[in-house]
């Protein structure tokens, strides 16, 4: 799974992009906000993935 697959399901979660710093994404929801980095399409380690999905409270896989 890469970045811009975990922006895709945030964003249908409804997340939105708030600014883009370097290589991470910064996406916002309700005053939370969440980095995503997106090198391409490399994929993101397990681990990341799960804080993502812990931070967000979407389910990535």
């Amino acid at each position: 799974m890469n970045g811009n697959d975990i922006i895709t399901k945030l964003k249908a979660a409804g997340w939105k992009l708030d600014r883009i710093n370097g290589s991470h994404h910064i996406m916002v929801k309700d005053g939370n906000a969440v980095p995503v980095p997106v090198h391409g399409s490399r994929d993101i380690g397990t681990g990341l993935v799960a804080a993502i999905q812990r931070q967000s409270g979407v389910k990535l896989k």
